[in-house]
């Protein structure tokens, strides 16, 4: 039992590159409706990849997203902040990782809507979606990562 911990935590650190291994896991707030259980769902499987999370329950998301500059048309269901970054709706683990072991010069990544199939929207291999990158400075959003049906 305890080779599979150390396998699961050399794994850990392995997949944040940079991060001070003293320092702790990243700490992540998720702004969510109260009643939603695909956003519980994606916090969820962010505390389960090492994040601290922690989860506030609000009524007026809108507030949220508006005070970091999420582009209206590019709103997801719930609203994570992680170190300096943003990231709105069910943007994948991937995405994340990526995210802060590059560390671009963005305020966030955005998935618009709720894709079927995306992190916390179900199990479903033939989602496809797009992660958008928010970029700091002006310019408009670009495609960070393609989600597609893995092939076999």
């Amino acid at each position: 039992m305890r080779r599979r911990s150390f396998i699961a935590m050399a794994a850990s650190v392995l997949a944040l590159p940079g991060r001070a291994t003293l320092a702790g896991p990243a700490k992540m707030t998720v702004y969510k409706d109260p009643n939603c259980g695909c956003c519980h769902e994606w916090s969820k499987a962010m505390a389960a990849a090492g994040f601290s999370v922690d989860a506030r329950d609000t009524d007026d998301l809108a507030a949220v997203k508006a005070r970091r500059g999420v582009p209206a048309d590019l709103e997801g269901c719930h609203t994570a902040v992680v170190e300096k970054y943003y990231l709105e709706g069910h943007v994948p683990l991937e995405a994340v990782q990526r995210l802060l072991r590059e560390r671009p010069r963005l305020r966030g990544l955005a998935v618009p809507g709720m894709p079927s199939g995306s992190l916390g929207m179900g199990d479903d291999p033939t989602a496809s979606y797009d992660v958008y990158a928010i970029p700091s400075e002006t310019g408009a959003p670009y495609v960070f990562m393609e989600v597609r049906p893995s092939k076999g």
